[in-house]
């Protein structure tokens, strides 16, 4: 099976490749090469060329000059570039996918004219004169407008104010940055052993969880018949499937732009896969059985021996699972999607997603394995775990609709998901006179359910809709003054609106990325966001927030303006509303973490 398993890998790294592919024709050297610049305060003018892939560009052939004659120009601040043999210049740097070089400005102000000499050359074996390209800078307006707002190609039309390119990554940037950098430097199996420590570690979150009950309920379905190696092999087939397909959109997002993921968000996939829980659910419960028709039981019954189902099948399973379950953004995966966005390395950037999601399902595979250690010998127990299992089955099918469903809807889901197991735990009837100590302990289990049930239900009734607090709107006014409530966010649904916000700005400003479907985003809200001292620091600055729960064109837009993938993701401007450096959240951050980003923000 690893032989297999390389063997898809290799051939999906090769058809993303070859999907990049250029022509067989070299292109012009403009279109190779294209060079853009802008001024990032006025002292420091960026410099940045979008490499062609199968192209790249001399690092010892770049330098600068600039008009009027008044403009002095200091030492050009380059990246380090990879090393190269070269037929003609000997040991070089050489620059892929992008270059950018920040250039410090001694004398003059105002508008100037920067011309960057550079050369380049094609793998096809075609090699460019020495060129220059000019961009004009205002350096003085830059301080006050958005990013890309005083910048022009020469002999371009001026781009949108709106638009700006996207961010590069570096060791001192924001932490998806940094993990893009672990990438760019790294070597290949230190990347791939980082990532898959960052999926142990993003196996702890929300987003991973559903997945649990998922394998396990799959495990658990199959009874004794599944030996410990059983359990094995298909826990392995629902990882990998969950894998190839992390590495696949991930690489599709990273060229893309967008979180593709997030498409499927929407009321009909999430309730055809909400379906499918059901129908497993409802077996469990003894209506009816799964099962293949006996004539291709027969067939299969030599190979297959009636055990454990399709591989292919739960490979899907793990994959769907992968698209619908777990499409929030972290700072692992965002770094990942940004080094391919900026290098277009799919090969590097693919292997480090595929060693992430492995990381984050090599939880499951112990699920797997133990769900079967723990099964109870045939008998009454086990028609109880399967009736356990097919609660959790309902239990993540209701999850997964939440997002899409009214708030008082899901609040009397999880009311009838707790009622419902506590009267068949014997809840309301009369203990015999002489129980034993399980027949007493599963009645208190079900008299707790029902007890939490009905707390919900009551609280529904009046006017409650958040099912970890319940009876939260029947506190007294000064209980409810006690609590702090969650900051407010004023929402901004384009580029143009966020602009005009942000120009209209007197104080600093936080601006959150949300969605409905995405997990960690609620998480920030109920725990980060609410908490006390959080909520009083976020008064200092203006809140607002893009919710991308649509993922229309303008929500696109909006991510795309900030080198996004999907929510969540916190940026922060200063007063003239210049985003301030290095100081982005991505992914889920606790109230202790996220304070001090704060603070250091408001100063």
């Amino acid at each position: 099976m690893a032989t297999l398993t390389h063997r898809i890998l290799t051939l999906l790294w090769l058809a993303l490749a070859s999907c990049s592919a250029l022509a067989a024709e070299p292109l012009d050297p403009e279109q190779a090469f294209r060079f853009s610049a802008r001024a990032l305060d006025a002292e420091t003018i960026e410099a940045r060329w979008t490499i062609t892939p199968e192209y790249f560009l001399y690092q010892e052939k770049i330098s600068f000059t600039a008009e009027p004659a008044g403009v002095k120009l200091g030492t050009p601040q380059m990246p380090q570039g990879k090393e190269k043999e070269d037929e003609f210049f000997g040991k070089v740097h050489i620059y892929r996918g992008e270059a950018v070089v920040r250039i410090p400005v001694a004398a003059g102000t105002g508008a100037l004219t920067l011309k960057a000499s550079s050369q380049g050359c094609w793998d096809g074996g075609v090699c460019y004169p020495p060129m220059t390209q000019e961009a004009q800078i205002v350096l003085a307006a830059m301080s006050a407008a958005p990013a890309g707002a005083g910048m022009r190609l020469a002999g371009d039309a001026p781009p949108p104010a709106a638009v700006s390119p996207a961010p590069s990554f570096d060791a001192g940037a924001d932490e998806s940055g940094r993990i893009a950098n672990l990438l760019k430097g790294g070597g290949f199996w230190l990347a791939i052993a980082s990532f898959f420590g960052f999926g142990l570690l993003l196996a702890l979150t929300p987003c991973v969880f559903p997945m649990i009950p998922i394998l396990s309920g799959i495990i658990v379905n199959h009874g004794h018949a599944v030996s410990h190696l059983r359990a094995f092999v298909l826990s392995l087939a629902y990882v990998l499937g969950m894998a190839i397909t992390y590495a696949a959109v991930g690489v599709a997002a990273g060229f893309s732009g967008t979180l593709l993921s997030a498409a499927l968000q929407n009321a009909w996939v999430l309730g055809s896969f909400a379906l499918v829980f059901i129908v497993l659910s409802f077996s469990m419960f003894g209506f009816y059985e799964l099962q293949l028709p006996s004539a291709l039981q027969s067939k299969l019954s030599d190979t297959a021996n009636h055990q454990g189902g399709s591989l292919p099948a739960i490979a899907l399973m793990g994959a769907l699972s992968a698209l619908i379950v777990g499409p929030c953004v972290a700072a692992p995966l965002a770094g990942a999607l940004l080094y391919i966005a900026q290098t277009k390395d799919a090969l590097l950037g693919g292997s480090a997603l595929f060693a992430m999601a492995l990381g984050m399902g090599a939880p499951l595979l112990l699920v797997g394995v133990f769900s079967r250690s723990f099964l109870p010998k045939p008998g009454g127990w086990m028609e109880a775990v399967k009736k356990f299992f097919g609660v959790v089955l309902l239990a993540t099918a209701l999850w997964l609709v939440s997002p899409v469903l009214p708030a008082w809807a899901t609040m009397l889901g999880w009311a009838a998901l707790l009622i419902v197991p506590a009267i068949y735990l014997h809840a309301l009837d009369p203990l015999p006179p002489h129980a034993g100590g399980w027949q007493r302990f599963w009645k208190g289990i079900g008299v707790a359910l029902l007890l939490a049930g009905a707390a919900m239900l009551v609280g529904l009734l009046g006017g409650g809709r958040d099912p970890l607090q319940p009876l939260a709107s029947l506190r007294g006014a000064n209980a409810a003054s006690a609590v702090a409530p969650a900051p407010s966010f004023e929402r901004v649904k384009s580029v143009a609106e966020l602009d005009a916000r942000l120009a209209a700005a007197s104080k600093p400003v936080m601006l959150d990325f949300y969605a409905d479907w995405c997990v960690s985003c609620k998480e920030m809200e109920k725990f980060t966001f609410a908490d006390p001292a959080v909520a009083a620091k976020m008064k200092e600055f203006t809140l607002l927030q893009a919710d991308v729960t649509a993922n229309n064109a303008d929500d696109k837009a909006l991510l795309k303006r900030f080198g996004l993938f999907g929510p969540p993701g916190i940026m922060f401007f200063d007063k003239t509303g210049k985003e301030i450096a290095g100081m982005r959240v991505v992914g889920y951050q606790p109230a202790e973490q996220f304070l001090p980003t704060l603070e250091k923000a408001s100063r």
